[in-house]
């Protein structure tokens, strides 16, 4: 089944999309599916293990299925002082 989403990028993530957040169609069954749908499409390098994942502005898991209309944040380490 195919759902609708916007996609929120952040720091390096959002260099590497050219963007600050794009809406999509995905048959991705898990949040991870969707991750590797954006990492083929974008060329984006990092590893998932390496990242968070929100869904509606609530941390999610990666098992978690994207649902019609969701905001998903892909969310890189970031370091700061």
């Amino acid at each position: 089944m195919m759902v609708t989403v916007t996609l929120l990028y952040f720091a390096s993530l959002r260099e590497r999309a050219g963007a600050a957040s794009e809406t999509v169609d995905t048959s991705a069954h898990d949040l991870a599916g969707l991750y590797a749908e954006v990492q083929a499409r974008h060329g984006i390098a990092w590893p998932r293990e390496h990242l968070r994942v929100a869904m509606n502005g609530e941390f999610a898991h990666w098992r978690d299925a994207p649902t019609e209309g969701s905001e998903i944040a892909f969310i890189p380490p970031v370091s700061g002082g």
